[in-house]
């Protein structure tokens, strides 16, 4: 794992204090489904969905395969969807670079790139990109459903074939798009899901 990365993830894990008890309880309800599905001998699957499928939801679904992988998991395969396809945004691009992602991409210019993310040297590229949550790549069956905006969860009364569905909304950074504030409010948003989630994956049991 790159030097950065591991660093942002040993700060945030300091930071679990942040986190309200009852925010807790409900991140402990994914953390609870990723150990039965381990212990059941099963890959994970996790969707994280939010309305555009471009900001909270890609980092939601980074950040989930991050903290596997620095937890040392098994295979934990995390997806990313949204009730529209969008793109992944460059702001939320811009706050991973910033915390030290290795993220390239060959389209930039095309209304939905394809971004190759890599937290450390050794791993094949994770490929990002704006899809529906009911589209593939996105599993279709036997997955955790995690709604990550208020508006996606009212928008999707019924996603099929979950067997886990999970609101933990995230306030959108969006706001503070093309203000002083942007890359400020970006940052904080990448913080909170990454604690939020490496707390989510301290948490599972093999």
């Amino acid at each position: 794992m790159l030097p950065s990365i591991k660093k942002y993830c040993q700060n945030r894990i300091q930071e679990f204090d942040k986190i309200s008890e009852e925010r807790k309880e409900q991140l402990s309800i994914l953390s609870q489904y990723l150990t039965k599905k381990y212990q059941e001998n099963h890959t994970p699957k996790v969707i994280v969905i939010c309305t555009h499928n471009s900001r909270r939801s890609h980092l939601g679904q980074t950040w989930l395969a991050v903290g596997a992988d620095y937890f040392g998991l098994p295979i934990l395969e995390t997806y990313s969807g949204g009730t529209e396809a969008t793109a992944f945004n460059p702001r939320a691009v811009a706050a991973l670079k910033r915390v030290g992602f290795d993220i390239d991409t060959e389209n930039e210019t095309t209304t939905n790139p394809n971004y190759e993310i890599k937290w450390s040297k050794e791993m094949q590229p994770y490929i990002a990109f704006s899809t529906r949550y009911d589209e593939a790549p996105n599993p279709q069956n036997d997955f955790a459903a995690i709604m990550v905006c208020t508006d996606a969860d009212e928008k999707c009364p019924i996603v099929l074939g979950m067997d886990l569905r999970l609101a933990l909304p995230f306030k959108d950074p969006k706001a503070f798009d093309d203000t002083d504030l942007e890359s400020q409010k970006y940052d904080e948003r990448c913080e909170q899901i990454a604690r939020e989630f490496l707390f989510v994956l301290n948490e599972v049991k093999i």
